[in-house]
């Protein structure tokens, strides 16, 4: 058995969706109210494991996922477009793939816009004056405006790990002790 088939069925129907409300978006000219309709969701779905749980679990009848949704993205002044992408999802039992949806469209909209996204995971939060620092820095490298998304990763002791596409820097201090570590183990 392929274990890989259903994450590349589950990323195929998000990509549809993705495509289809970007389309819808950028021709209503709402790509920057649907950036911020995705950052609430986003936001949504990691605060309330009731979300999670209703886009995910197969115990909720379709009704009832619709009329969930419908509710939620009313509550939350989602725009009309991502209200209904919603409520079809529900109907069509797809409610599950909206976290692969929401990257997906964050994706199209860097694109959209020129940008490019850097996770960035640092031992302290970074400062506001850091990331701009970092964005400005990482823009002349790259040639395009970069926003950050920053996560705390206590384990790096000091250092940040950059990740710009493919690329990858690593100037943590766990990443400079382990180099130290196997060249004692070389030498012993």
């Amino acid at each position: 058995m392929d274990v890989s088939e259903p994450a590349s069925i589950s990323s195929g129907i998000a990509e549809r969706y993705a495509m289809a409300v970007f389309d819808l978006a950028k021709e209503g000219k709402e790509l920057d109210k649907l950036e911020a309709n995705l950052d609430d969701l986003s936001a949504a779905l990691a605060s309330s494991p009731e979300l999670t749980d209703l886009i995910h679990s197969p115990v909720y009848s379709r009704d009832a996922q619709a009329n969930a949704i419908s509710a939620v993205s009313a509550k939350m002044g989602l725009t009309k477009t991502m209200q209904n992408v919603l409520a079809l999802m529900a109907s069509k039992r797809r409610l599950f793939v909206l976290p692969q949806m929401i990257t997906r469209l964050r994706d199209l909209i860097a694109e959209e816009k020129g940008e490019v996204t850097a996770d960035v995971a640092s031992a302290v939060k970074l400062t506001a004056a850091q990331s701009k620092e970092l964005a400005k820095t990482l823009k002349a490298k790259v040639g395009k405006d970069v926003k950050i998304n920053a996560t705390v990763d206590e384990s790096l002791i000091g250092g940040l790990v950059v990740k710009v596409g493919s690329k990858m820097i690593d100037t943590s201090i766990r990443s400079k002790l382990n180099s130290l570590q196997n060249a004692m183990k070389e030498v012993g």
